[in-house]
Parts: C-alpha cells; sequence; structure tokens
C-alpha cells in the first residue's frame, strides 16, 4: 500500500475519534447540565389583553429565544378572553387589562398564583395636533365630533370608562353619542390614527404606543388607575414552567424592561432567575408541619427553598451575626421581636401549648406542673437560651412559682422538642435507671408522631402558650416569590397540616 495511503486512513481514523470524543464530551457536559426531574417544557399558551400585545410580543420573543421555550399568544379584550377561558378550561396564563377580571376568574375557579406587573389608566385621545380643538370629555357632546369606545361589555377600558363616568352622570349622555364600539382598545387607537373618528378613550400607555396619537388630560380620569397582574391557570399542565414565564415577564430586569419603554407605569419586580433559591429560617418545633407545604412550593413553582431548622435563641443569634434568608418562621413572638428590625410585618400564623411528656401508662402518676419537683423524678426541658420552648418553660415554671423545684430535677438540656422526644422514647425502652427520664416539657406538636407510646399532660397556665409568627426579610432577594411562600403557609391545605400536629390556627392568618 502506497505510503500517503496509508497516513489518509490514519488521517481518517485519527478524525473520527476526535469527533467521536466531541459527542462524548458533549453528551457530558449536557448531563452535567440537566437537572434531575427537569422535563422539557411545552409550548406555553397565554391569554393577553390586546393593549399589552407591543411589549409583551418581544417578551416572548425574547423568552424562547433564552430558554427554547415556545410561547403563543392569543390576544382579545379582556372579557372576551375570560368567557373563553371559562368555556375551554385549558391555557397556562391570563393577561388581561385589569385587576376586576382577575377577581372574576378567582371566583369561577379560574386562576391560581397571581403576579404584579402594571398600572394603567384610561385617557381620552386625539389625533395628533388635536385638529377638533378637544379639550375635555364634555367636549365629545358635540355633534361635530365623532366618538369610539372599547365595548364595555368586553374590554377592560371600556368597562372602567363606564363605571367612572357613572358615578359622575355622564355615562349615559357619552353612550350615546359615542359613534361606535370597537372590541378592544387597539381597534380604537387603530380607528383615531386613520381619521375614522376624532376621539376615543384608550389607555394612558396606548397614547404612547401611537406617535399619531394626543392625550387630552380630563379631571374624570384623574387618580384612576387600572392594576393589571399576570396570572397562572388552574388549568396549566406545566405549573413550573408557566410560574417561570410569569415571572420573567414581571422580572424588574428582563419582562418590566419592555412595559416600562412602552409607556407603562410598571410595579417593582422581582430581579429574573430561572432557578430562583430563596432562604427559610424557622424554629424546629415548625419542621413537621411545614416541611410537606415547601417540598409542594418547590415543584410547583420549579425553585428552591434553602431550610435552617434549629433553636430560635440559635437562629435569632445567627441572624444578629448578619445572616440574610429570605423570610423567617419564629416558634414564638418574643424572638421575633429581638429582630423585627431584619423584616417587613410579621403576622401570626399559629399557636403551639406547653404539655407534660410522659411514657404511656404514667409510671410516676405525674398530673401538673407541680408534680416535677418530686424529688427523683427525672426531666428534660428546652435550653432556655437556645430556643422558644426552654424560654417559655422558664417562665411558666417562674410564674407558678415552681422554677427553683422542678429545674432541681432537670438532667437535660436541649434546643429542641423533637430532640426531648427522642429521649425521652429510649429512656422509655432503657432497663437502665441512672439514664432513663421520666418526662419531658416540649410543645403538644412534638408528641403527634408519638402518641402510642407516650401521653401528654396540659399545662393549663396562659403564658404557656406559644405564637408562631412568619414575616418577610426586608432585603429579600425574591420578596414576590418569597410571599407567595408565605400565601402557601396560610393556605387551607397548611392549616391542615398544623391542625393535626395539635397547633391551632390563629384567625389573622386566613387560609388562602
Amino acid at each position: 500500500m502506497p505510503q500517503h495511503t496509508r497516513r489518509l486512513g490514519f488521517m481518517h481514523t485519527g478524525w473520527l475519534v476526535f469527533l467521536s470524543s466531541l459527542v462524548v464530551l458533549g453528551g457530558l457536559v449536557a448531563l452535567l447540565a440537566w437537572k434531575p426531574g427537569r422535563v422539557p417544557d411545552e409550548p406555553l399558551t397565554v391569554f393577553c389583553a390586546a393593549a399589552l400585545r407591543g411589549p409583551v410580543e418581544k417578551i416572548a420573543k425574547e423568552y424562547e429565544a433564552e430558554t427554547g421555550v415556545p410561547v403563543q399568544v392569543q390576544y382579545g379584550a379582556s372579557q372576551t378572553l375570560l368567557t373563553n377561558l371559562e368555556v375551554s378550561r385549558t391555557g397556562d396564563l391570563y393577561i388581561p387589562a385589569d385587576n376586576s377580571y382577575l377577581d372574576l376568574a378567582q371566583t369561577k375557579e379560574l386562576i391560581a398564583e397571581t403576579l404584579p406587573a402594571l398600572q394603567m389608566s384610561p385617557a381620552l385621545a386625539v389625533a395628533k395636533e388635536n385638529p377638533k380643538g378637544i379639550t375635555s370629555l364634555s367636549d365629545l357632546l358635540s355633534k361635530e365630533v365623532r366618538v369610539c369606545q372599547a365595548n364595555a361589555d368586553a374590554a377592560a377600558v371600556g368597562k372602567m370608562t363606564r363605571d367612572i363616568l357613572r358615578k359622575t352622570g355622564q355615562w349615559e349622555a357619552l353612550r350615546k353619542r359615542t359613534l361606535v364600539f370597537k372590541p378592544t382598545v387597539n381597534d380604537v387607537a387603530n380607528d383615531i390614527k386613520v381619521g375614522a373618528v376624532d376621539a376615543g378613550i384608550v389607555w394612558d400607555a396606548t397614547v404612547i404606543q401611537y406617535p399619531e396619537l394626543e392625550r387630552i388630560d380630563t379631571p374624570e380620569f384623574a387618580g384612576q388607575s387600572a392594576q393589571v397582574s399576570v396570572s397562572v391557570l388552574q388549568s396549566t399542565t406545566q405549573p413550573a414552567a408557566a410560574l417561570r414565564f410569569a415571572r420573567f415577564l414581571t422580572a424588574r430586569d428582563r419582562g418590566l424592561t419592555y412595559f416600562s419603554s412602552a409607556g407603562f407605569r410598571t410595579i417593582d419586580g422581582d430581579p429574573w432567575a430561572a432557578d430562583p433559591e430563596v432562604t427559610l429560617f424557622a424554629g424546629a418545633m415548625l419542621r413537621p408541619a411545614i416541611q410537606d407545604t415547601i417540598t409542594a412550593f418547590e415543584e410547583r413553582e420549579g425553585v428552591t427553598v434553602g431550610r435552617k431548622y434549629d433553636g430560635c435563641g440559635i437562629l435569632v443569634a445567627q441572624l444578629k451575626a448578619g445572616e440574610k434568608p429570605d423570610v423567617y418562621f419564629a416558634c414564638d413572638k418574643s424572638f421575633m421581636s429581638e429582630v423585627a428590625d431584619l423584616f417587613l410585618d410579621s403576622i401570626d400564623v399559629s399557636t403551639n401549648q406547653l404539655v407534660i411528656l410522659v411514657p404511656k401508662g404514667n409510671p410516676h402518676g405525674i398530673k401538673a406542673l407541680a408534680d416535677l419537683g418530686k424529688p427523683g423524678i427525672k426531666i428534660g426541658v428546652g435550653h432556655e437560651k437556645q430556643c422558644a420552648l426552654g424560654a417559655l418553660t422558664q417562665m411558666t415554671l417562674s410564674q407558678s412559682r415552681l422554677q427553683d423545684k422542678v429545674n432541681k430535677n432537670v438532667v437535660v438540656r436541649v434546643p429542641a422538642g423533637d430532640t426531648l422526644v427522642n429521649l425521652l422514647l429510649v429512656s422509655a425502652g432503657s432497663t437502665s435507671p441512672d439514664k432513663a427520664l421520666d418526662a419531658v416539657v416540649a410543645y403538644v406538636s412534638n408528641a403527634a408522631a408519638a402518641g402510642d407510646k407516650l401521653e401528654a399532660i396540659p399545662i393549663d397556665i396562659p403564658c404557656a402558650i406559644a405564637v408562631q409568627p412568619m414575616a418577610l426579610a426586608k432585603e429579600a432577594r425574591y420578596p414576590i416569590l418569597t410571599q407567595r411562600l408565605l400565601d402557601k403557609f396560610q393556605s387551607h391545605e397548611s392549616k391542615d397540616r398544623f391542625l393535626k400536629l395539635g397547633f391551632h390556627w390563629q384567625p389573622a392568618a386566613g387560609a388562602k
């Protein structure tokens, strides 16, 4: 075989090996980038008010380029879209031009989450340079002025105009003088643009998007605003993907920049992150009550919640040392008050009562708090400096004038009630009297999982009740996302989990 042929064959083989290596390397990179449990997103279907079409088209295009997820948007009048949604019960997101339609959708159980985005106001619009010299709504009643409006039964701007002018007593006269009612606000703007009419009522942001139009300020619309939010539909089969796009739409450094450029007044949103992480500090006592809620939130939102459970005294020390979680869920209000300057106003979610836990059968016949002071009784309590349980226990003993007597029998102090329960369970099965605990003071919720092995003796003293507040950090990285987590902690599902563990629900918390 000629030398050059052998070399050519060698080169071909070498190239094949090299190309194969690239394929393998690419596969490895893809595997490393792949997130377990993450499946490719299907096309997203969005029902959007026509008034928002300009910026939403650009946002959807950028999102698809960045993520590879197709976004299919159907534009129309807010009420028309809502009617279609009620009939079809399909789709991923709904973005009407006013939150009143979301209120209606909520009553029909069509939507799940909502993310705030914009504000708009109705405005009187005329052609550039105002050829008819229109200066007020009263001028629209002149016979020489051709007026166009959006249909009040279909479009948000029409509905809002009707609601405002009914209060001022001007609606009926204007309705009769209106030459034509159009399906959407964009149709009204186009009619003014091409000269088919002389004036119309549109959104203030619509005027900015049409350089051929001019806005006339009127007292009737001064201070009137529509709130615009992005909502995720109950019908979505891919909530994590829908919420990810909703976060992109309302992100201060993504979607909202397009709305702002188009003349909309935006509401400050979270920064964009495809896979954001929210950090939570929570008292150890709360772990069994909230962990399922957190897991469900992570799966639905496609996000991560970093959790740190510990005694509240320990958590407070870490907060004072500079750690910055996004949310703090405390075992008792006293530990929230110590760091109140770091958080927005807290809300009380639940209460939990102190109880005396003893092995089944109550071998030492303990019936009340005073019995813990009997000679020879070995007791476990929470550490008063490290957890709310310990602090509350000592307060209760002090107010009962039993602190010195009972503390003489304390042989174990730990930062968490579940640790006390485990120690008591081990002691109940121990044959060594020197190592056995006879009783512990813990929360009623701590014994929920061991009810067949332990007995709970209530401590009927008002101060023996801890109140669990939660609060959003002032410096939360994703405040809107984190607020949705707080909302989940106040949901009906969360309430049921708390009640099953022996907590009591606070009326202020609600159940969303």
